[in-house]
Parts: structure tokens; C-alpha cells; sequence
């Protein structure tokens, strides 16, 4: 068995469809080509998501029937009762010559290899189908999540944008400190707008496990404002929370994403007070 064969026997396993010598076949084919065992797993997590979002919901008890009649599949049975009402239905015990038409019909009783050969094509079909369409609901679910995503953060303002509007505003204020090294760092807000950035050039080196972390200092009490990383020493911030009258900004160093306990573990490297 090729690949592709195991393939259209793997899905159909992983959604149950399967008759019980197409799941033979699967298995011995699974034995003997250890290496296909990922392309099972891969339909067995597809039917399990699957499942988690889909309704029970049971087949209509006529449903083979019609699909047969549809098909015009040789060997289907007519429905009980229907020979009397059939003019031209062959009596059982009359014997049918080689050349009458109905012969031909009744050469392959239901059940023969033939319509078995034929169910196993529709079988394999119908299963290759529906898993094809199944993957397509997953691929579709993914990506609605995806596009959301993207839409969240592309409505998520940033330092910059906001500092624009802090510009534009007509009513900027700024406060600039100088760090120790040389560099300089400048708190931007505006009454009218919705955010506090923090500019800062120059700032010192730090280790790859640490990070700098900003604070609204409110009388003695620091509050968390926002840990960031910088490769070149220059950062644009916005600030994580409200900005009262009178906060001082200061900026420390911490330990990678910021300190654990939500109060600074060294001294300031800049304070930036607010107030007029």
C-alpha cells in the first residue's frame, strides 16, 4: 500500500467511517510502514478538534438506500412490497432467458463482489471528501483566529503613535532628566490625550538576563509601569496604567520581564518628576 492509499484508509479511520476490512487494511498497513504512524496522528488531532465543536447528530436510517438509488449502483435491492405493483416484475420461480432484458439486472444479487467493489469505492470517496472538507472548517477556524489577532493588535495603540497625538494635541507638556552616562530621558503626556510616553536615548548597558523597568512613583509608593528591552540604548514607551499630578518617572533595572515582586530592586538610573 502506497501512501497516499494509507492516507485516504488514515482519515477515514480518524472520523470512524471506516468498514471493518478497510480497518484491517489499515492497521496491517500501519504495522508494516512504522514511518506513516505521523500521518495518522496528524487525522487523529484533525478529528479531535473537530469534535470538540461539533453535534452529535444521527444519519438518517434511509440514507444508503438513497444514495444507491441515486448512484444506480447494479445489485440494489428494490424496497419490499413494490413487485406487485410492477407489471413487468419477473415472478421468482419463472427462469429468465439469455436475452431477456432483466437478466442482466438480476446477474449480481446484493452483496455480490461486485457491489461490494463499489461500495468501497463510494466509501473511500465519500471518506476522502469529508475529511478533505473537515480540514478545510480547521484551516478556516485558524485563520479567523489568526485575522483577529492581527485586528487586536493593530488596534493596540503604541508609544509612537500616541506620542503624535500628544504633538498634535495643542497642549503638550514634556520633562526631561539626565541619566548618569550621558544620555537623557523625556516623559511626554498631554491632558487631552490617553497615554504617557517615555523617549530615552543613551541608556546604560545592561546583561541579557535583565530588563529596564518603568515606575509612576506616587509619594513613596513605586507602581509598576511597564518593563522593555533595548539593543541599541534608545526606547519609545507607553506607559502601563494612569499618570496622577505630581508622579515622578523613574526608570530602574531589573531582572528579565521585570521585577517578580512588583517593586523596584535598585536604585533609579533617572527620576523624571511631572509636576509644574
Amino acid at each position: 500500500m502506497n501512501e497516499q492509499e494509507f492516507a485516504e484508509l488514515s482519515a477515514g479511520y480518524a472520523l470512524g467511517a471506516l468498514s471493518p476490512e478497510d480497518e484491517t487494511a489499515y492497521r496491517e498497513a500501519l504495522h508494516a510502514h512504522p514511518e506513516y504512524a505521523s500521518l495518522a496522528d496528524d487525522d487523529a488531532r484533525a478529528a479531535s478538534f473537530l469534535a470538540e465543536g461539533a453535534e452529535e447528530v444521527a444519519p438518517p436510517a434511509d440514507i444508503r438506500a438513497s444514495l444507491l438509488a441515486r448512484i444506480g449502483a447494479p445489485g440494489t435491492a428494490a424496497p419490499a412490497g413494490n413487485t406487485a405493483a410492477d407489471p413487468d416484475a419477473a415472478d421468482p420461480g419463472d427462469e429468465l432467458s439469455d436475452d431477456d432484458p432483466r437478466a442482466e439486472a438480476t446477474a449480481h444479487p446484493v452483496g455480490s463482489p461486485v457491489t461490494e467493489q463499489i461500495q468501497t469505492v463510494q466509501r473511500r470517496n465519500w471518506t476522502r471528501s469529508l475529511f478533505a472538507l473537515t480540514a478545510s472548517i480547521a484551516l478556516l477556524v485558524g485563520i479567523g483566529w489568526g485575522v483577529g489577532t492581527l485586528t487586536e493588535d493593530m488596534r493596540a495603540p503604541s508609544a509612537e503613535s500616541v506620542l503624535a497625538q500628544i504633538e498634535r494635541s495643542g497642549d503638550a507638556h514634556s520633562n526631561t532628566a539626565q541619566l548618569a552616562d550621558g544620555g537623557e530621558a523625556t516623559v511626554h503626556w498631554s491632558p487631552n490625550v490617553e497615554g504617557v510616553v517615555l523617549v530615552a536615548d543613551g541608556l546604560p548597558e545592561i546583561a541579557d538576563d535583565q530588563s529596564y523597568e518603568a515606575w509612576f512613583v506616587r509619594g513613596s509608593a513605586p507602581i509598576p509601569a511597564g518593563a522593555f528591552e533595548s539593543s541599541d540604548g534608545s526606547a519609545a514607551l507607553l506607559l502601563e496604567g494612569e499618570m496622577q499630578p505630581d508622579d515622578v518617572i523613574a526608570l530602574t533595572i531589573e531582572q528579565s520581564g521585570g521585577s517578580p515582586s512588583g517593586l523596584p530592586t535598585t536604585d533609579p538610573i533617572v527620576a523624571i518628576p511631572t509636576s509644574a
